[in-house]
Formats: structure tokens, sequence, C-alpha cells
């Protein structure tokens, strides 16, 4: 198959519930935590300590309150090892509360963290596993900027502290002090020699800052903030002494959006920074391409929350004090954290990140469902909640951590991920991903299906598929668990294809595929957090095709593929150009419709084929008015036909470019749904020829030709509401006859542009 590059065209836009970074990145970000689910901080600690606990499986709701008790010893300063003394904890405290800039919270906050992490490890409590050696966490300062490289853009992050092995905090140090950097340990190390070298990073590197740490080190960040930093009145004091009592609500209980803004106003404060939209915000503030600003004058807080970086624009890049997120929410900056670590490993099934306000923590947990914040901890009145949660973490394995089922490893000097499944047929099945690999394509976000596409190597499927000129891609994403799987629609489209020659050759030959077990409805039913219908597990498929674009002679095979599937009971449902491929067969370019996982059957009882789902810019606009967004218009075969010339006009206008240097499709994908509705309606009426199209004139000719059918078929179905509204019957699109679906068709292959069109090409 052709690749992307081969073909001229740019990259699809992103899907609207999973933005890639180029686009609508901190927006979408923002959105997806402002619907952030709520739990006590109780629970939270429960289904932490579950999961670290020996048995993890079987329920232990004794397990917070028997480990409250077990780490009262080290709140108290009466715990002490070889080498540490839990009092140390009090001291550094104490040295926490202290007025002053946030910066000044970091050392003593890590000196506590380390000092009773030590502690803890020989605290033992029915029921809980030992520490995880393997693993050996740490809180480390960082305040530096990390970079990661997402296709053609790179990120710039700056988290505050993160918690990493023991092993990864100390390796950026010794490249300073030449040491071999990724030195493997020596095997044979013993248990004191690791808590030796472990008390020599807490003394000497854990406060300080690292170099060129890399995201997949990092297992969680934990972000500060100061409400106001420049007050006279310190935190309050620790208690004397520390007893096993009742969670007791902080103020705020939960972390909203614009917590720090709204306080900051109430007292008046001069820290306040003025605010801008939110797309000079997010330019400002990142690295990468930013989000628009929404137009649809909705409640949501998107441009009245980023706070200005307008002085950011005469900072120096090189910089190592630069954060370019700095005047961002503080919730927003650890949902970017969040991003990146979702983006360095595509086997992350959640993250745990960590907000700290003054003396108040909230423990944010992340997955592709959604976002769980849990009620505020006071660690400095409740420290006994905060070392339970540290003595959880500490028991945590690699994969309690989220981190899964893929092993990175170095092939030819590039970072890439294998594992090894089991499968009932071909044994054991092995996969090389090339994650390095330039043409891999990933979703940059929290939320949605977050689909990669990453060429793959096999030698099992290598061996079952002598014929693989092409190579393969592994399709990696999380699907709705309620929904028809992929394989099992391709299935029915190749019954299809046996029957209808239209349909033969023009879908992904699927060579196998598995699905993973990790549901996330586990956690959302420990925490006591409403599930939604649609629980999502991971999956992953494997094409003998790598991802390329559609030229417009596959016009007609496409639709005729469509349209013959859609007879059959599939609707495709997600026509966009980075799901049109095309393979040269006896010169002939042959068109391929790829990417099922939005698909439905007619006969599925798990959808019902309302659901607002597709790449908005181009969905058809039905669909993203107000009725089709509540789920009240029914896909129909129009549609997707629809999405076909919006593909079309989207290659065509390549070059075409608006005042903010964006493709007209590229601002439709930062737009909420009606906005985009108006603005594609809007293009229709006022398309212009652009400079690059003058000399293609029959291309140009076909363009305006599809244009001028939508708008005559969607004039007709105007008509036809107004007679029904006149005898007073209840308007709907429900039904759609074989004439309708012909005639539809039919009316884009009669213009002349279109017969012309194919002819040039054959």
């Amino acid at each position: 198959m052709s690749s992307a590059s081969e073909t001229g065209t740019s990259s699809t836009p992103p899907r609207a519930n999973a933005p890639v970074y180029d686009y609508s990145k901190i927006e979408s970000i923002q959105r997806d935590i402002e619907q952030a689910k709520e739990c006590k901080a109780d629970a939270m600690l429960q289904a932490l300590l579950q999961r670290a606990s020996s048995a993890p499986e079987t329920k232990q709701p004794e397990l917070l309150q028997k480990c409250l008790k077990a780490v009262l010893p080290v709140c108290n300063g009466q715990a002490s090892t070889a080498l540490v003394k839990s009092s140390d904890v009090e001291t550094a405290l104490k040295e926490y509360i202290r007025p002053g800039v946030e910066h000044n919270f970091y050392g003593p906050f890590i000196r506590a963290t380390n000092v009773a992490l030590a502690c803890l490890e020989e605290i033992k409590v029915d029921g809980m596993r030992a520490p995880v050696s393997a693993v050996d966490i740490i809180c480390q300062q960082n305040d530096m900027p990390m970079h990661q490289t997402h296709q053609t853009a790179e990120s710039i992050r700056k988290p505050d502290l993160v918690i990493l092995p023991l092993n990864s905090a100390c390796v950026p140090f010794q490249d300073e002090k030449g040491g071999e950097k990724g030195k493997e340990e020596d095997e044979q190390e013993d248990d004191d020699q690791r808590k030796r070298k472990r008390k020599a990073h807490m003394d000497t590197n854990a406060t300080e800052k690292p170099k060129n740490l890399p995201w997949k080190d990092v297992l969680a960040c934990i972000e500060f903030k100061r409400k106001t930093p420049g007050r006279t009145k310190g935190i309050d004091s620790p208690p004397c002494s520390y007893t096993v009592k009742d969670y007791v609500p902080t103020k705020p209980e939960y972390l909203p959006v614009d917590h720090l803004e709204a306080e900051n106003q109430a007292s008046g404060s001069s820290q306040t920074s003025a605010r801008q939209s939110v797309s000079d915000a997010a330019f400002l503030s990142s690295s990468l391409t930013s989000a628009q600003p929404s137009r649809d004058g909705s409640k949501r807080k998107a441009t009245n929350t980023l706070q200005s970086a307008a002085k950011k624009i005469k900072m120096d890049p090189d910089d190592t004090d630069t954060d370019v997120d700095a005047d961002l929410d503080v919730t927003i900056q650890t949902g970017l954290y969040v991003a990146e670590m979702f983006a360095d490993n595509l086997g992350v099934t959640y993250v745990l990140n960590i907000i700290i306000v003054d003396d108040v923590m909230w423990i944010w947990y992340y997955d592709r469902q959604g976002i769980i914040q849990c009620s505020g901890i006071n660690f400095i009145q409740d420290l006994p909640r905060f070392m339970v949660l540290l003595y959880a973490l500490q028991r945590f394995k690699l994969h309690d951590w989220g981190n899964k089922v893929f092993l990175p490893v170095q092939v030819e000097g590039k970072r890439c991920h294998k594992i090894k499944i089991k499968d009932e047929k071909l044994g054991e099945v092995d996969l090389l991903l090339h994650t390095s690999h330039n043409k891999r394509v990933a979703r940059y976000g929290l939320q949605g299906r977050a689909t990669n596409v990453v060429p793959v190597a096999s030698e099992a499927l290598t061996k079952k598929y002598d014929n693989l000129q092409d190579g393969m891609v592994a399709k990696i994403f999380w699907g709705e668990a309620s929904r028809t799987s992929e394989p099992e629609i391709l299935d029915k489209v190749n019954e299809i294809a046996k029957v209808h020659s239209s349909v033969k050759g023009h879908i992904p030959e699927l060579l196998w595929h598995y699905k993973f077990t990790d549901s996330t409805s586990a956690i959302r039913e420990a925490l006591g957090v409403p599930d939604p219908p649609r629980a999502v597990a991971s999956s992953t498929f494997s094409y003998s095709a790598s991802s390329s674009q559609s030229r417009s002679s596959t016009a007609e095979s496409f639709s005729t593929c469509v349209i013959n599937a859609y007879y059959e009971g599939v609707y495709h449902r997600d026509v966009s150009p980075g799901n049109l491929m095309w393979y040269w067969q006896d010169g002939k370019r042959i068109g391929v419709l790829n990417d099922y996982d939005l698909s439905s059957l007619a006969d599925d009882t798990g959808s019902r084929g309302n659901e607002c789902i597709g790449t908005m810019p181009f969905m058809a606009i039905d669909l993203l008015r107000v009725p089709g967004q509540r789920g009240e218009v029914k896909h129909l075969y129009r549609h997707d036909l629809e999405s076909f010339m919006w593909c079309f006009a989207w290659i065509s206008l390549k070059g075409v470019r608006l005042s903010q240097g964006l493709l007209p499709v590229d601002e439709w994908a930062t737009l909420d749904a009606r906005t985009c509705a108006v603005e594609k309606s809007f293009f229709q009426g006022h398309i212009e020829v652009p400079a690059h199209l003058r000399k293609d004139k029959l291309m140009w000719k076909f363009l305006v030709d599809c244009f001028h059918v939508l708008n005559t078929h969607a004039f007709n179905r105007v008509t036809q509401l107004y007679q029904s509204m006149r005898k007073g019957d209840k308007p709907t699109n429900s039904e759609e006859s074989e004439s309708d679906i012909d005639g539809f068709l039919l009316s884009f292959q009669n213009t002349e542009s279109w017969t012309a069109l194919r002819k040039s090409l054959q």
C-alpha cells in the first residue's frame, strides 16, 4: 500500500473525541478535566491498597484501617532504620509550612517523602505485599524541561516533582559524573547495598535538578501551587501526635479547574494574571500547535481559566528555568503530563498524578474512559493518610503503575516495544512494535480510543502469511466493550465481499487480533463512581497494510464499496482521509476503506446507530447539528457519502491557508460540533477557487459539482420537512430506501466532472 508521504496530502485532522497534539490539545484536555468524576479519599486509598495487596482479586475492606494504624509510628517519629529515622519527617514538614514561594516547598516535601518511604519499608501489615525492590520508588525533584517528539513536533513539559524507580533517578546524575547511562545494575546487589544507594541519592541528588530525564522512566508527577505566594501567614503546624481519625473534608474538598483563580480574585491578589482567549494562551504556553477558541458561546470555562502567557514571547527558549505551561491551571498542567506519559508508552493503561496546593493534596486517576479525582487530603494535619498512600505505592509492581503488556527494547539504536501473546491456534505470537518509526500514527490526549498505528514485525505471523510484501502494522486502541468488535464487523464485510465484487479487494486484510482484558470498569466499581454503559478495554489488530491517503481516482470504488456494504447491513460511519487507502494492482489504483472500529451492524443490539461518532471535519452536517449530537438522527448512507465529499475537499484544498496558518478543515477540528456545522455550511456557500487549482480545472469542477449535489439534496430535504410540518406530521430521517441510496450516489456519478475525471484516470 502507498504510504501517506507518497500521496502528497496532509494528515487527517483529529477526531473530536480524541484530538492529536496538533489541534485542540489544551482545550480538549481541559474539557476532559472539567468532566472528571469524584470519589472520597478513603475510597481511593482503599483501592490502591487493594491493588498492592497480596491478594488483589480478593476484597479486603479492612486494609485501610489496618494500614492507618500500622503507619502511626512513622508519623509520630517512633520508627527508624539503620540509615534514617522517622523524626526527620516532622523536621521536614515544619520547614515545609514556612511562608514562601512555591519552589521552597520542593526540598522539604522530597525529604519528608523519601525518609517516610525508607521507614515504611520496615512496616508489615497482614494481607499486604512486601515492598517491590525491583521498582524501589523514590521522590525526585525535576523542575526541568522534559522534551518528547510527537511525529513532527516536539513538546516541552516541566513537572515539579516526579516519582520514579531509584535506578532511573540515579542515571541522569551518573551521566554528569562520567558514569555510563543505562548501565545495568549488579544482579548480585544485596538489600543493604540498595538501601545505602538510596540514602546516598536522598542526601545528594534527590533535591537537585536532573538533566534529560525521559518520560519513559516517570511513574507519577507531583505538581505544586501556592494559593498566594506572597502571603505572610504560613500553613498550620503539625499536631503534637497523630492518631487514626475519621477523614476531615478539606476546603475545597475537590479541586475545580479555576480554584486558584477564584481564590486569588476573592482575596484581591496581585498575582492573578490577565486572561486571554484559549488560542492565545495555548499558543504561548506550548511548543506545539495550539487550540482555537470555542465559538459556541457555551458555559464551559475554556475561555477564562487559562492564564495569560503574553510575557513568554520574550523568554529565552534555551533557558532551562522556562516553564512553557506555568500559566496554565495546575489541573491542566498535570493533564498535559499524563498525555505525555500516555504518548510515550502505548502500553500504559492508567496514570496516577498528585496535585498539591499548600497543605492539601489531591490524587488524580486517569485512564482512557475518563478522569477521577479524590477528595483532598491535608497531609500535614492528616499525615497517616499520606503515609498510607506512600505505603501502597511502595508495594506497586511495575504493572500496578499502569505500565502493562509492552516491554521497551532497543533495536538498531531506536526504542521499540515487544510483546509475546499465547494464541490457541498459532501458539506464541511475537510482536515487535517499531514505536519510534516516523510512520507511527498516534493520538495525543487523555480520553477516547487513543488509536496507535505502528509498523510491526512478527516471526509467527510472517511464518503463517508468506506473502507480506507491504509489511504489517499493528493497530492498538481502546474500544467500547458494548460495541460490536472490529474483527466481527470485518468478518461480516468479508462475507459481503464474496457476493459483491465491488467490495472484494477494497477492505483491509486482518491477519490476527487479540483483545486484552484490562477493563476500565473495575476501578470505578471500587471507587463507587458511576460507570457509563460503554466501558472500554484494550485491543490490538494487525493488518498487512500501512496507513495512507486516498486519491480521487478511487472515489467510485470507495462509494460502491460502502453502498454494497450498507445494503448488507454494515455501516462504516467514519469516512475520513486517514481511513482511505490505496494500492496498485495490474496497473490500476485500488482503493481500500479502512478502520471499522466505529462501524455498526444493522442487527446490532449493542448500538442503535444514532451515536454521534466520527472525525468531525468530515462528518455530515446533519450529524453535527443539535439533534444529531443528541443521538436523534440515525446514521444513514448519505451521511457516509457526504463524508467522502468532505474528504475530497480536504485533499483538493491542500495549500489553502487561513490567517492562522491552518487549512479550513484544520480549523473545523478545533470547534465544537454545532459551530463546525455552521462553518461548513458557510464554506459551501462561499467557496472560492484556490490558486493551485486554477491549472487543474477538472478537479475544481469535480469539487464544485460535489457540493452542488450536496446543496441540492439538502434543499430537497428541507422542502420535504416544510411539507411535513404543514401537514402536522412528525419529521424523521429513520427510513432510507434502496432507491434513495442509489439516487443519491447517481447524483454524483452523473455529473460531467465525475465522468470526465473517471476517464482521465483510466
